[in-house]
């Protein structure tokens, strides 16, 4: 006979009860990331990075195609996947000299790698970074006046919660 301890029965019981409210957490840029991460990334520098065009205002386009360089950079086995020791590693991958040191210090830690890797295999994979990437993005996208653009207002703000224009 098969003995559950009653404290097993509560850790799968309160992570079942998380796995459930996930999707009403991600609405908040605190919740989905980790500190460190989103103050990285709500920086003027980066921004200023991300904008290719330099119009002031950071597309769809212009996000994901930051996003797919600093996977290449995390990649560096070129394989599809990035695990622990890449993702994690300081000196792998460039992605500091790229991005911004808050960025990719808030990106490369253990905690981050477990929000991306969504399916829990111990690796992230260019799929799984490339959609938590894109989610980031939807939630920074709170303008009614430019949707699909971040402006200095969603990039710069803090938890997610600019709603206005």
């Amino acid at each position: 006979m098969i003995r559950i301890r009653p404290i097993r029965v509560a850790a799968l019981t309160a992570t079942f009860a998380l796995a459930c409210s996930l999707p009403a957490l991600a609405d908040d840029m605190v919740s989905f990331a980790t500190a460190g991460y989103a103050s990285g990334l709500r920086t003027p520098q980066l921004m200023h990075k991300i904008d290719t065009n330099g119009d002031g205002m950071v597309s769809r386009e212009e996000w994901l195609a930051f996003h797919e360089k600093v996977f290449a950079m995390l990649d560096t086995s070129k394989s599809g996947k990035v695990d622990a020791r890449q993702f994690i590693s300081h000196t792998g991958g460039d992605v500091t000299g790229f991005a911004s040191g808050g960025f990719a210090r808030g990106l490369r830690t253990e905690a981050m790698m477990h929000k991306v890797d969504t399916d829990g295999d111990g690796t992230v994979s260019h799929e799984e970074y490339i959609a938590y990437q894109t989610r980031v993005f939807d939630i920074m996208d709170t303008s009614t006046a430019h949707k699909g653009m971040l402006g200095k207002q969603e990039m710069l703000a803090t938890g997610g919660g600019n709603r206005s224009n």
